[in-house]
């Protein structure tokens, strides 16, 4: 078993700018899209949660580029707990270029700090971190290599 979650993409053309590499801003598209699919598959009743009160609001995001990557490459999004605190959560990502022969390449990182909230729009107030999440990330909390 590995470390972290992985969510797997084939880069398309439209995730591309003009000059033929991936536009920045598709990295943090698809650290929302890993984290989604995550809560999808290991967190459902969080997701049940988000339909009644419970908000997870994004408070930072960064992501350092290593390499260009271009359209059809294939990429693992690999999620990884970085801290857990009461009421917030932080997420480090790799961004993985896979190959059919087995080499890896690693073309960029970044973190995602996330805090739980909950209540109407007009009195939201900080929440803690629900438990089963707590407990679904559990087998991806290990250090984010160096």
């Amino acid at each position: 078993m590995t470390d972290y979650f992985e969510y797997q993409h084939t880069v398309g053309f439209e995730e591309t700018n003009l000059v033929g590499n991936v536009y920045y801003v598709n990295y943090l598209r698809w650290q929302g899209r890993c984290r989604e699919l995550f809560l999808k598959t290991h967190a459902p009743d969080v997701l049940a949660e988000l339909q009644d009160d419970l908000k997870l609001f994004t408070l930072k995001v960064d992501c350092e580029f290593f390499a260009e990557i271009t359209a059809f490459d294939e990429l693992s999004i690999r999620m990884r707990l970085i801290e857990l605190a009461q009421t917030q959560l932080e997420f480090g990502f790799d961004y993985v270029v896979t190959h059919s022969d087995g080499i890896d390449r690693l073309v960029a990182r970044g973190r995602q700090r996330v805090a739980c909230m909950r209540g109407p729009n007009t009195r939201t107030v900080p929440a803690r971190v629900p438990e089963s999440l707590v407990e679904a990330l559990q087998p991806y909390t290990a250090a984010v290599p160096a």
